[in-house]
């Protein structure tokens, strides 16, 4: 055969294996939003199925909606030990209505914890009666201790504790909308999740108290009435005046509260509060408003007096504490520090009188989470990026050698049973076990048990496949260059269910780009938002890039957007444009790009910067202009816009909005606390004085993003507006 003949053949043989493909995949099924939106109402039965389990000491137990019981760990097997049923009748009543967030706090007792809307119980489930019980209606904001049996919560704005025999005190008179006690503060920045903090004892609590009195009202609207009244937010803006914090301690025994002896609140921040192991000791990070400088201080719970100060760190951009202390359990002197400061977060160990005694671990990587330790091996258990940026790994790490000794297969994303930082439980009691929730790209989830001593892993549980049986497109991740030539950027591209590369397919490229997410990780297809899969189906291909400025690649890729946002983040993105306009099946002329928070700014910027690169964008509550930003996030990575005026101009997509080209649609939630409608609407008015023409849709009622079934009203809007405009 001559090589014109077989070059004929093979172009035969691939065109009837595209054709016998793209017939395949016509018959299997097709997805919609209801299935693949998290708000739609088949969207349970699409997502990977899990195993829920707790730690009951060093025995695993495992959760659901009807009971509770033990997971044999060498093979998953489940012996059920108790119902709801069985609770309720010891009750009298149809007090519990779900096991799935039982808890099992006393090793050793087999006494398990339950909540329903009046009562929290201890369920004896070997005696087959309720042990104890606390009422808890009305309570928000609540955290129970299991060394004493009180509870801390919200009731009516004022913090108040049950204690283990059901009496209630009021800690708090003052509080209001103003004066904001046991929650969240700074707008929780800097790993702020909660507002109370239990010593180990459970006789003392530390709280947070928030003045936010002087802080700006963003005038909100409650529009669901019949004459829409006014719902106004706290809201500091960079630059402007922020709330003023302090940390009380409450002895539960003496009935009295001090407050720690920090110093004017003014223009400060304090975070990562944490207890020694004696319950007599308060530690806490504090930062300078601008950002630049944190100290760890200790303090005494019994009279609030300033102790010491323990370490000091410095950085001319910005410092990002988000973790507090963990005392080693074996020995009370010592404690673990996280801390960027030689450009990678990493584990520092610190004695009480502030010495530091070593750093645990380095390299080019990043310490994601400090899970917790085995008390016998002396080790500290993380998950980090060591393997690979986008990949969670975990580790053992001896708190003597440094020695990494590795605790899973080495792939995928591991230890997400309840997202980074909420992971407390994945370790027994004694640390010498832990559950490893994981996913790879091709594995939807499976669970395992590794002992921490040797490193053995048994598997306990695997997710069947959700999406088999339908049409499923090709994910992929690779790898670009940023705009400096030298960064490597991961990307992941979905190409269109019954992909032709023979075809110009139309292109969307999903942003985000800011501080804070990594979008392509090495879990399930990649990480990839469901909605890609359904405009996958509708014939696009879906492109997104990590740039520089987003998270988990050190301090230096993360800063390198530092008082100048956008920039350095647009120039990452359009190499990715560049990239997808060297591939044959990209159509050029049909290029759009959809985002959503800081995604909204940079799909606007990306529009407005280079107009007549996409034809359509998406920019979802957007930010227009970084000085109507909040002041914790905003001041970070902007300085103030007193201090920084040029950069917030450059920043600024007011003066952009006469550049805008192509098919523009804003949508934001009406009562967004985060990014509020001032941003969106103030843009709008700019692209009237410029004359350029930008479509406009508001969900009444919402926040930063749609809840439950309107997602899915929402995505429809989204897809349908690149049918309309970019097929």
């Amino acid at each position: 055969m001559t090589t014109t003949g077989r070059g004929l053949m093979r172009t035969l043989a691939l065109a009837l294996a595209i054709v016998t493909a793209q017939t395949m995949t016509a018959q299997l099924k097709q997805f919609t939003l209801e299935d693949l939106n998290f708000g739609g109402v088949n969207a349970h039965n699409f997502r990977p199925k899990n195993f829920f389990v707790e730690w009951w000491g060093d025995k695993l137990m495992y959760q659901d909606a009807e009971g509770w019981g033990m997971v044999d760990t060498g093979n998953g097997a489940k012996t059920p030990l108790g119902t709801v049923d069985s609770v309720n009748a010891a009750l009298g009543s149809k007090e519990i209505s779900s096991a799935m967030w039982a808890t099992f706090p006393y090793p050793g007792e087999p006494l398990v914890l339950l909540e329903g809307s009046r009562k929290r119980v201890l369920y004896d489930w070997r005696e087959g009666k309720v042990a104890w019980e606390q009422p808890c209606e009305g309570e928000q904001f609540a955290d129970w201790c299991a060394a004493s049996r009180a509870v801390a919560f919200v009731k009516d704005s004022q913090l108040c504790v049950t204690d283990a025999a059901g009496c209630t005190r009021k800690l708090t008179d003052d509080g209001s909308r103003e004066i904001v006690y046991g929650q969240a503060v700074h707008r929780n920045e800097f790993g702020i999740v909660k507002g109370t903090f239990w010593s180990p004892d459970g006789q003392r609590l530390a709280f947070y108290r928030m003045d936010q009195s002087m802080v700006t009202d963003y005038p909100q609207v409650n529009t669901f009435g019949r004459i829409a009244e006014l719902e106004p937010d706290k809201y500091p803006m960079a630059g402007m005046a922020s709330h003023k914090v302090t940390v009380g301690v409450y002895d539960l025994q003496a009935g009295k509260t001090v407050y720690l002896d920090a110093g004017d609140p003014t223009d400060r921040y304090f975070s990562n509060v944490a207890w020694g192991p004696d319950s007599k000791t308060v530690y806490m990070i504090e930062l300078n408003r601008d950002q630049t400088d944190f100290w760890l201080r200790s303090y005494d719970a019994a009279t609030g007096k300033r102790l010491a100060t323990l370490y000091h760190e410095h950085n001319a951009k910005y410092v990002h504490p988000v973790s507090p202390v963990a005392f080693l359990p074996w020995d009370d002197s010592k404690f673990l520090l996280q801390s960027e400061r030689d450009g990678f977060n990493h584990l520092y160990l610190f004695d009480t009188e502030g010495n530091e005694l070593r750093q645990v671990t380095s390299g080019r990587w990043v310490v994601l989470e400090l899970l917790g330790f085995n008390k016998k091996d002396r080790s500290a258990i993380i998950v980090s990026n060591e393997a690979s940026p986008i990949q969670n790994n975990i580790y053992a790490v001896s708190l003597k050698t440094g020695r990494r000794t590795p605790l899973d297969n080495g792939h995928g994303l591991h230890a997400t049973y309840s997202g980074r930082g909420n992971n407390a439980n994945v370790l027994s009691e004694s640390g010498r076990w832990l559950f490893d929730h994981y996913s790879e790209p091709d594995v939807p989830r499976n669970v395992c048990v590794a002992n921490t001593s040797t490193g053995k892993r048994t598997q306990i549980f695997s997710a069947p496949d959700p999406w088999a049986g339908y049409a499923v497109p090709e994910f992929s991740c690779g790898t670009i260059k940023a705009a400096d030539d030298s960064t490597d950027l991961y990307y992941r591209m979905v190409k269109p269910v019954g992909f032709d590369p023979s075809k110009k397919y139309p292109t969307v490229v999903y942003v985000y780009g800011g501080p804070g997410v990594r979008n392509v990780e090495a879990g399930w297809h990649y990480a990839s938002r469901t909605w890609e899969t359904y405009m996958a189906q509708k014939g696009y291909l879906i492109f997104v890039l990590d740039n520089r400025g987003s998270s988990d690649r050190g301090r230096e890729f993360e800063q390198v957007t530092f008082r100048h946002l956008g920039r350095e983040e647009m120039n990452d993105q359009m190499r990715g444009v560049g990239y997808l306009k060297s591939l044959a099946y990209v159509d050029t002329t049909r290029m759009g790009v959809h985002g959503w928070s800081y995604g909204g700014f940079m799909t606007t910027s990306l529009m407005t910067t280079y107009p007549g690169v996409f034809k359509v964008g998406v920019a979802g509550g957007p930010v227009i202009d970084w000085k109507w930003y909040e002041v914790m996030y905003g001041e970070r990575y902007m300085d103030t816009p007193q201090a920084n005026p040029e950069g917030y101009a450059e920043s600024s997509l007011l003066a952009k909005a006469k550049d805008l080209k192509g098919k523009l649609q804003i949508i934001i939630g009406m009562n967004d606390p985060t990014v509020v409608p001032q941003h969106a609407l103030q843009f709008l008015e700019a692209c009237i004085e410029a004359g350029t023409q930008p479509d406009f849709f508001v969900y009444p009622g919402e926040g930063h993003n749609m809840a439950g079934h309107k997602s899915v009203h929402l995505h429809e809007r989204i897809t349908q507006y690149f049918e309309d405009y970019l097929k």
